[in-house]
């Protein structure tokens, strides 16, 4: 099994900045893919920055230039850096993880709680 645990988020200004931090724990063997995705109320959750395994990374088209991921892979752990945030970035923000599992090769996908962005004056 595999915990996921997001941190960061919050309020911000418009032209603001904010962290996001995901670390993933457990019984890890190999993580296919992690990153964000984000669901605004009324809306379809929607990829917003993902990293695969070989560093391979994709963006929301709508953030590309304000929002960076990176990762620090002993610690299972990746981050999004959001700047110029636009009040459009409201939204709640899952963590997700894509695993496959050292004993049965079965790849799940893992989600965090979530955690709350919202960019108001």
């Amino acid at each position: 099994q595999v915990q996921v645990v997001e941190s960061g988020g919050g309020l911000a200004q418009p032209g603001g900045s904010l962290r996001l931090s995901c670390a993933a724990s457990g019984r890890i063997f190999s993580i296919n893919v992690m990153g964000w995705y984000r669901q605004a109320p009324g809306k379809q959750r929607e990829l917003v920055a993902v990293i695969t395994r070989s560093g391979d990374i994709s963006y929301l088209e709508s953030v590309k230039g304000r929002f960076t991921i990176s990762r620090d892979r002993p610690k299972s752990t990746v981050y999004l850096q959001m700047n110029n945030l636009e009040p459009g970035d409201t939204a709640v923000y899952y963590c997700h993880v894509d695993h496959t599992d050292e004993k049965t090769w079965v790849r799940t996908v893992y989600w965090g709680q979530g955690t709350q962005v919202t960019v108001s004056s």
